[in-house]
Order: C-alpha cells, then sequence, then structure tokens
C-alpha cells in the first residue's frame, strides 16, 4: 500500500460579476475550454455531466503532449457550492478533491477555493523529503491555480482572455 500526505491549498477570489456566472463558468464546457486547465487555443476536449455522480473531464496539447484532467462532481447547489475529484492520471493514480464556494457581495461575489492535494511518497524518502514534496505540490498547484482564475476573472470580466493562463 503506497504511502501518501495530504495538504490543503485555500484560495479567496472577487469577481465583479454575480455568483451564477462565476458557478456557470465551472460547469459549462464552453468557459471550461477557455480557462480551467486548458486555454481555448491548445483545448483537445472540454465535457461533462454536471450532475451528481456526472464526470468532466478536459484534455489540453502543449508541446505535443496531451494532458488530461478528469474528475467526478460530488455536490452541485448552484450558485453557491460545487465539490468535485481532481485527477490528471498520467502523473498519478492520486486524488484531490476540489471545494468552490461562492458568496454573494454587493458587487458581484467572493469564491473562496479549497483542494486537498494528495502527496504520494516514494519509497525510502526520509520526513525531509516527504516534507519537501509536500510544500512543491502546494506551491506548484497554487501557481497553477494563480494563472487560470487571473484567466477566470478576465474571462467573466472582460469577455475574453489576452495572455496564456496556463502554460
Amino acid at each position: 500500500m503506497q504511502k501518501y500526505s495530504t495538504t490543503a491549498l485555500n484560495m479567496t477570489r472577487q469577481f465583479s460579476v454575480a455568483a451564477e456566472r462565476v458557478f456557470d463558468a465551472w460547469l459549462n464546457p464552453e468557459m471550461m475550454r477557455k480557462w480551467l486547465f486548458t486555454l481555448e487555443s491548445t483545448n483537445k476536449i472540454a465535457r461533462n455531466n454536471p450532475k451528481i455522480g456526472g464526470t468532466w473531464e478536459i484534455v489540453d496539447e502543449r508541446e505535443g503532449k496531451e494532458y488530461r484532467a478528469i474528475g467526478e462532481y460530488l455536490v452541485i447547489d448552484p450558485p453557491k457550492k460545487l465539490v468535485f475529484t481532481f485527477k490528471m492520471p498520467q502523473f498519478s493514480d492520486t486524488v484531490d478533491e476540489i471545494t468552490v464556494e461562492l458568496i454573494p457581495l454587493e458587487t458581484g461575489c467572493e469564491m473562496h477555493f479549497t483542494q486537498e492535494i494528495v502527496v504520494p511518497h516514494e519509497e525510502g524518502w526520509t520526513e525531509e523529503d516527504i516534507n519537501k514534496a509536500v510544500q512543491e505540490f502546494h506551491d506548484g498547484s497554487e501557481h497553477g491555480w494563480n494563472l487560470m482564475f487571473m484567466g477566470l476573472k478576465q474571462l467573466l470580466e472582460e469577455g475574453y482572455i489576452s495572455f496564456g493562463n496556463n502554460e
């Protein structure tokens, strides 16, 4: 049995659009293909079945390589809460859990994002190796989501993304 650690990534973002629009951007394949783990120009597949137990899939192609992100919806409570699993099978068998909560504000909404990140251990790792890996997984995930959330904000507030949000 493989050992693993977990770490939580928590992020908060504000949007000047209604929570319903942000919620839709997480579920609408035409919106997903523009910002979620992909760019419109590199996206090959963006599909989902947004119901409890339904699945989602994004396939992005960069530099001749395909990157596949998949998951299953666990909670869909529009426009307040979305919980789903996240896995990139080409890298690991681990499955993370992502929670998105939206809170209406006077002008727009606030998004609270949590990713429970599973960090697999390699045989023979020391405590120092484990701590380093946990930090790298956390920081790498945070960097990626920062870029994606910048793209999401621009898409929702300006109608387009003018930069490569996840290269």
